[in-house]
């Protein structure tokens, strides 16, 4: 698709949507705000692939309708570790497993679709910068407030500890070690560690027991594992 001339220097952004308004509102965003640089947007993941390995942009904003499964992110980042990669989050990917999924297969950064023009800026600086970006709407999926401890309430075990529950939270969601330490910036040995912890104060088996257990008590019901109800999709405004 027709390209946007680019200004010289400054960090050169990209995106991939496959709505026109949507591209021409963040192409009017990052021409007016400086230190950034629009190279231009693609609707199609093959056609951001040929983008990026000949534009080379610095960050890649993606619909996370156009890369469900993350596959498009991984495959940019593979040809040029220098690129970062921002997901926009839709609605019906606001959940736990696809944001876990999301960072555990290397998305540098992610960020609801419907965020403030100002938040967008702040986020493409940050996921550059610090090659690390989490929308504070979306932290709630992959934590729990500083410093909790979540009550078992059989009172011959002992409590959770925050990290011990961000743990069991990703396990319930299907993941492995590997993945949850991605995830939560630990070692896979310190996640093994929490593991044998929570088997341990739930008096559970295996993982599988644990997260029965967990279910059973109370110390995860649907809404510790889920993001508060997401809001209607705005209309479609094209494709």
């Amino acid at each position: 698709m027709p390209r946007s001339t680019p200004t010289e220097g400054g960090l050169g952004v990209a995106l991939v949507d496959g709505v026109p308004l949507f591209r021409e509102g963040l192409s009017a965003l990052v021409l007016r705000t400086p230190g950034l640089r629009w190279l231009g947007a693609t609707d199609t993941p093959q056609g951001a692939l040929h983008f990026a390995e000949r534009y080379r942009p610095h960050v890649a904003v993606i619909d996370s309708g156009l890369d469900p499964r993350n596959h498009l992110s991984h495959a940019l980042t593979a040809a040029n570790p220098d690129l970062v990669t921002l997901v926009l989050i839709r609605d019906n990917h606001r959940t736990t497993q696809y944001v876990a999924t999301a960072i555990a297969a290397g998305v540098h950064g992610v960020l609801l679709r419907s965020a403030e023009p100002p938040q967008v800026v702040a986020a493409i600086r940050a996921v550059r910068t610090d090659r690390h970006y989490l929308d504070p709407a979306l932290a709630q999926t992959v934590a729990v407030p500083r410093g909790r401890l979540i009550q078992v309430p059989d009172n011959t075990k002992q409590p959770l500890s925050r990290r011990e529950f961000q743990v069991l939270q990703l396990i319930a969601d299907g993941l492995e070690n590997q993945a949850i330490a991605k995830i939560l910036y630990v070692s896979v040995e310190t996640v093994r560690t929490h593991v044998k912890a929570i088997l341990r104060k739930l008096a559970a088996r295996d993982r599988t027991h644990a997260v029965a257990v967990a279910f059973r008590s109370g110390v995860l019901i649907a809404a510790a594992i889920r993001p508060p109800q997401a809001r209607a999709p705005a209309p479609r405004t094209g494709t």
